[in-house]
């Protein structure tokens, strides 16, 4: 069985974030980026090759948070190829409630 980490942490607390899930993480677990964190794409994929972590089964993040993001920023992030999928409300919470994950865990530093 599968983790889904949901993370919510600022720019400036992400690398400690990242350090907290490398501690439980098992192949084939997924994140699933909340709030902000989204925006900080990039520095989160620098973090993860620094650590623990590998054999990610998948990154989402909220269409909603992305929503949030200026339209620049955005372009800028190009998410559409960072990302393993773009999730609506609705999608999140099935995504939360999916058999292949035995548990949900948020880190929120």
């Amino acid at each position: 069985m599968a983790t889904l980490y949901q993370l919510h942490s600022s720019m400036d607390k992400l690398r400690r974030s990242t350090e907290e899930i490398s501690r439980t993480w098992h192949t084939g677990d997924s994140i699933l980026l909340l709030g902000t964190t989204v925006a900080f794409i990039d520095w989160l994929n620098a973090y993860l090759n620094d650590s623990e972590i590998d054999g990610i089964a998948g990154i989402y993040a909220s269409a909603d948070d992305i929503a949030q993001l200026t339209e620049n920023t955005t372009g800028k992030l190009n998410l559409e190829s960072k990302l393993t999928r773009i999730l609506t409300d609705e999608e999140w919470v099935e995504l939360t409630q999916d058999s292949q994950f035995d548990k949900v865990v948020t880190t929120a530093l």
